[in-house]
């Protein structure tokens, strides 16, 4: 019988040199297993990778094919960003298993390939010191044949600085009197804040909504202490500076042809709580029909949902109109209506909606994925969606042609898919009670057919409202920041400051840069050239100096 004993070897070297061997097997096994653990991570998420960009190329391709495409696409992104860190992780993790042993090749990860930097970047050279000998024979004769540049993106934190302007006086030795040169002008009257802070301090408040009190706790992490109170006085400031930019601003809104407008949700603080506003929304957006005036926004606040604050706000207007079913807008269409009639054409997404909500294979699939009951899944429903989304194709290969255009192809393709709808809608309706959702989800559209098929004979108008719900995403977003209006004074500030700020954006123009350029030069621009201050006219003029330079 051997003893275990027995099996082990008397001689220390041996001893040791078997050890070292179990040793540096465990570590190649560590290793193999830690590359293998990278390489899955790896192919995770490329795979992430790819499956995002398909569904970006298909919503830029097709657009906005289902309600959810949206949050898909965020889904899409969050699962890729955490396998992309999850990768990277098990990277290096496999990088430290292979440098402990020489029996393993190392694993590099197949990354996409990255964008150059942008050119317009200042670049900062650093160059590492040189050899001074040959690193082979220790000679001093070396030639320089070329040089090797990596890249690499770095942030510089923000800078404060105080500007000091200086008025010399003197005095005239022939008639003592004293000649200085004048006050420079401030953008608020013995205003201490540039033009490019209050912008920053705006565009944080009402674009990227961010409170005055957390801006100005950020700022004195900085050690620039600024007081709330101090902030807020240099905003409504602003606000008034700005203001008549905002009536220009309403004034080429209000001039156009058709209109999109939407509303949502403010909420308001009132004694001991919070009641509920509303932000209103009207865009002038003529691109969808190859119109040549700039889009533009503007956004109103109300107390509440009345009828009347639509009716006011559009008491001069008349043309096209689309929205929702609000019936706050009823007054707006009646045929006697001064200065003029208002058409209503309705949105085909509002329609769409509750018929996806029944056929939502994809909410279906989720529940059935977290163990629910799956939902009822209408083919009534499913036909619905098919029926409306071609029409939408139609649109996607028409966007942007002229008026006269789209209405020849509606004419020809969308005409009798109408049609056909319409027929198919009242023959289902007729056998349904009026308890039923698809039902009321007919009766949506049937009632106000009219309105839903304007589209047809009027090549300006869009089959979704989108334009107005685009621009109230940002507000959406931002309820859940700061929470609430202070007053009804504060939502009033914050819409005329929504609507230069998403006028803006509208037309591709950095909104921080024309407030900081705009409040620069307002109060000394002539008010008969006012419109020059205004984005689309203001990015023109930038671009003639950029040429100019």
């Amino acid at each position: 019988m051997v003893r275990p004993s027995d099996a082990l070897p008397d001689d220390i070297d041996a001893l040791k040199a078997a050890l070292l061997s179990a040793t540096a097997h465990a570590l190649q096994v560590e290793a193999d297993l830690a590359i293998a653990t990278a390489r899955a991570s790896d192919d995770q998420a490329m795979i992430a990778h790819q499956q995002l960009q398909i569904a970006k190329l298909r919503h830029q391709l097709y657009g906005q094919r289902s309600e959810r495409s949206a949050r898909l696409l965020d889904q899409l992104a969050l699962r890729f960003d955490e396998l992309e860190s999850s990768a990277t992780a098990d990277e290096m993790a496999a990088e430290q298993a292979t440098a402990r042993t020489t029996d393993v090749a190392p694993f590099t990860r197949r990354r996409p390939a990255r964008q150059p930097f942008p050119a317009h970047l200042p670049r900062e050279r650093v160059v590492e010191p040189a050899p001074t000998t040959c690193l082979c024979c220790g000679s001093a004769r070396l030639h320089k044949l070329g040089e090797d540049i990596a890249e690499t993106l770095e942030v510089i934190p923000r800078s404060w600085k105080v500007i000091q302007h200086v008025r010399e006086k003197f005095s005239c030795r022939a008639c003592e009197k004293v000649s200085q040169a004048p006050a420079p002008f401030h953008v608020i009257a013995r205003g201490w804040a540039g033009p490019n802070l209050l912008a920053m301090v705006l565009f944080e408040k009402f674009g990227q909504h961010q409170p005055l009190n957390r801006q100005a706790e950020r700022y004195a992490r900085e050690s620039v202490p600024l007081s709330l109170s101090t902030l807020a006085d240099r905003v409504g400031a602003c606000c008034a500076m700005l203001s008549p930019l905002s009536q220009r601003l309403e004034a080429h809104v209000l001039a156009a042809g058709r209109l999109h407008g939407d509303d949502t949700t403010v909420p308001v603080l009132a004694s001991g709580k919070t009641d509920t506003g509303r932000c209103w929304v009207y865009v002038r957006d003529d691109r969808p029909f190859g119109g040549t005036a700039a889009p533009a926004a503007m956004f109103y606040y109300s107390r509440d949902r009345g009828g009347t604050h639509p009716q006011a706000h559009l008491a001069n207007y008349a043309g096209l109109f689309q929205a929702d079913a609000y019936s706050g807008y009823g007054k707006l269409y009646e045929a006697n209506r001064q200065p003029g009639p208002i058409l209503e054409a309705a949105c085909w997404v509002h329609a769409r909606r509750p018929f996806f909500a029944l056929a939502d294979l994809a909410q279906n699939a989720w529940r059935v994925a977290e163990g629910k009951s799956p939902g009822v899944i209408s083919p009534i429903a499913l036909e619905a969606v098919r029926r409306i989304d071609a029409l939408f194709d139609i649109e996607r290969d028409i966007n942007g042609e002229s008026a006269e255009r789209r209405r020849a192809v509606r004419q020809t393709l969308s005409g009798p898919l109408a049609a056909d709808l319409e027929l198919w809608m009242r023959e289902l309706r007729a056998r349904l009670s009026r308890t039923n959702d698809l039902a009321r989800a007919m009766d949506y559209m049937l009632k106000r057919w009219v309105a839903f098929t304007r589209f047809l004979d009027d090549g300006r108008i869009c089959l979704s409202n989108n334009a107005a719900e685009r621009a109230l995403r940002g507000i959406a977003l931002g309820r859940k920041s700061w929470l609430f209006a202070g007053s009804d004074r504060g939502g009033q500030r914050a819409a005329a400051m929504y609507s230069l700020i998403i006028t803006a954006k509208l037309n591709d123009v950095d909104p921080q840069a024309w407030l900081a350029d705009v409040l620069d030069r307002i109060a000394e621009h002539p008010a008969s050239k006012l419109d020059e201050l205004l984005p689309w006219n203001w990015q023109a003029r930038q671009a003639r100096r950029d040429q100019a330079a």
